[in-house]
């Protein structure tokens, strides 16, 4: 039976068998749900092609959400030159693209939550670009990125509303840093220190959406996340280390979120939620609803 509690667990597993953590991930969810690994396969491939949909649905599109806030801001990313360099500013672009169609009540998969869902794609799918990567590698790094994601979930949070933005866009960039390690042909010892590494560097992000809207800063968050992950990985296969093991940051991060103010956990009553701007798109917002 495969059963882990903790990234250390994962990783041992991982060792013993001589598996990547995709492997053994996968494993555990078809003996957790009693489903066939076929069938577990299957389901992941699911989610990957609703991810890539919502990448190429956010990139055509040019209309702004009901709020107004936000949209057509992917695709000026997209078409634009760069700084960064291709992968970096694709894994930006598709962040916001992915992130932009959940603002439009697009279709999109929560990984771990709808506010975070363009981060691990994003970072994921402009890696397979460069790369030259298939489904089976996509899969594959879907799986590490979940294994990542139930570990916090399960002994932490991953939820805006308990432990702050740090919770959502921190969890995702740490699932994104680890499974872009694994597509690269790096350890699980290597995935854990890329997942620490952005996680740590991320703790003490608040939750503060403007008028109440998963829209600012939230979509912008994605894609900057997203680059975050991407560097992770990077400081991950140049041998960088996190000092700090990786199940300690989580629970780090989940002190810090019991530790932060309600004002900064999703309920809008601090940061950028109360700026004078966003006070006028909030009382302008209550103004349309009243009229319509």
């Amino acid at each position: 039976m495969v059963f882990f509690k903790s990234i250390a667990e994962l990783l041992k597993i991982a060792e013993e068998k001589g598996k990547p953590l995709s492997d053994v991930v996968w494993m555990w969810e078809c003996e957790r749900s009693e489903c066939s690994s076929q069938t577990i396969w299957d389901e992941m491939s699911s989610r990957l092609k609703v991810m890539k949909e919502a990448v190429e649905t956010g990139l055509k599109n040019n209309a702004k959400s009901a709020s107004g806030l936000i949209g057509g801001d992917a695709r000026r990313l997209f078409n634009s030159h760069s700084l960064m360099g291709e992968v970096a500013g694709r894994a930006a672009a598709y962040a916001l693209a992915i992130s932009e169609v959940n603002a439009g009540m697009g279709k999109i998969v929560a990984c771990p939550t709808a506010g975070s869902c363009g981060i691990v794609p994003g970072a994921l799918l402009a890696s397979a670009d460069y790369l030259g990567c298939g489904e089976n590698t996509l899969i594959r790094a879907l799986f590490t990125a979940g294994g990542i994601g139930e570990v916090v979930d399960r002994t932490a949070t991953v939820s805006g509303a308990v432990g702050g933005c740090q919770a959502e866009c921190g969890t995702a960039a740490a699932m994104a840093a680890a499974a872009v390690v694994e597509m690269m042909g790096g350890s699980p010892k290597q995935s854990a220190d890329a997942a620490a590494l952005s996680l740590k560097n991320m703790l003490g992000l608040v939750c503060d959406p403007v008028a109440g809207l998963v829209e600012v800063p939230c979509v912008k968050r994605n894609a900057f996340a997203a680059v975050h992950a991407l560097l992770a990985t990077d400081m991950a296969l140049a041998g960088v280390e996190s000092v700090i093991p990786v199940d300690e940051v989580i629970q780090a991060m989940h002190k810090i979120g019991i530790e932060m103010p309600v004002s900064l956990k999703e309920t809008s009553a601090c940061g950028l939620a109360t700026t004078p701007t966003a006070n006028a798109i909030a009382e302008r917002l209550i103004s349309d609803n009243t009229a319509n």
